[in-house]
């Protein structure tokens, strides 16, 4: 399933009380009065207002830091088209004797967009692990909230929360193999400027995916001069091999950038390749699936690398 809902909601440039005598990063880390100011945040590429509330029905010098940008009338100062470079500390002044009226501390970046997620079930049947991403970038700091049901309508759905196990990931157990009932995925990303939601539907079977094979060993089979035995393990992350086994393909190719081969699938942990060059390094690589042969192949192992069997 490739459903994909998405909500976002925008809202103006905000203000609120913030101490700081130090710039983000990027910013000309000025502040002109070196005490409180209000932080503002605003977003790239828009016009962005400043608003000096001593102003009401006059003019005010503004500065940038210790840089004079000069006198503007009410309601403030007009920054178009918004850029990083236009990020640090504003205050404005009254233009005679200089008395400070107010500091702003100006942030700029992004509304954040519908979150892109995917999940996977590494470790199945045992727990669903998801992550996403931004794109771009929101360059603010930036709040996530990520729950899941077990069914779409959501009216006699309990929400649950899918745990926190990174910035950008989560993880839920307790699932119910072989449902055909999709489970529900919601990622809401929150910031100064917006906030924006993906809902992801998936059937559990549909997104099974182990990590990749491991303990990958190439060895050479004493008096086979074109042979070479791969063994491998399992990934630790799958908790049951026993009770549901995976199946594996291989890929391998010779030194110099020559063209690989891929065999399989084969349900066994160890192959024996044959009809190799003699005396040739080769590389090697397998990766996993459900035998079933539900979801996906992870990706590839590390390569692992071995040369035939040589006459002493």
């Amino acid at each position: 399933m490739n459903w994909l809902w998405i909500v976002a909601f925008v809202v103006p440039a905000c203000t609120v009380p913030y101490n700081s005598t130090a710039g983000r990063e990027g910013d000309n880390g000025d502040n002109g009065d070196k005490g409180h100011c209000a932080l503002q945040h605003g977003a790239l590429g828009t016009e962005v207002l400043l608003r000096c509330p001593a102003t009401a029905r006059g003019v005010a010098e503004w500065r940038q830091g210790e840089t004079v940008l000069g006198t503007y009338p009410a309601p403030g100062l007009v920054l178009p088209n918004a850029s990083l470079a236009h990020e640090g500390h504003y205050s404005c002044h009254h233009p005679v004797t200089g008395e400070t009226w107010a500091t702003i501390c100006l942030q700029l970046g992004y509304p954040p967009r519908a979150p892109v997620v995917e999940c996977w079930a590494i470790s199945y049947p045992q727990a669903v692990n998801c992550s996403w991403v931004l794109a771009p970038e929101p360059l603010l700091d930036t709040e996530f909230v990520a729950t899941y049901r077990h069914g779409v309508s959501g009216a006699n759905d309990e929400m649950g929360e899918c745990v926190r196990t990174g910035p950008r990931s989560c993880s839920f157990g307790d699932v119910q193999m072989f449902s055909l009932i999709p489970y529900m995925v919601n990622v809401t990303a929150t910031n100064p400027l917006g906030t924006a939601s993906s809902l992801l539907p998936f059937l559990l079977e549909n997104i099974i995916k182990p990590d990749p094979p491991e303990d990958l060993r190439v060895s050479p089979i004493p008096g086979e001069t074109k042979k070479l035995l791969l063994e491998w393990s399992p990934p630790r992350s799958w908790p049951f091999p026993e009770y549901f086994p995976l199946k594996y393909r291989i890929r391998y190719c010779q030194e110099e950038g020559s063209v690989g081969k891929t065999i399989g699938p084969y349900e066994q942990t160890s192959y024996t390749l044959t009809g190799l060059q003699p005396g040739t390094l080769h590389h090697i690589q397998v990766a996993a699936k459900d035998v079933t042969d539900s979801g996906e192949f992870s990706a590839w192992s590390p390569p692992a690398s071995g040369t035939p069997w040589m006459e002493p």
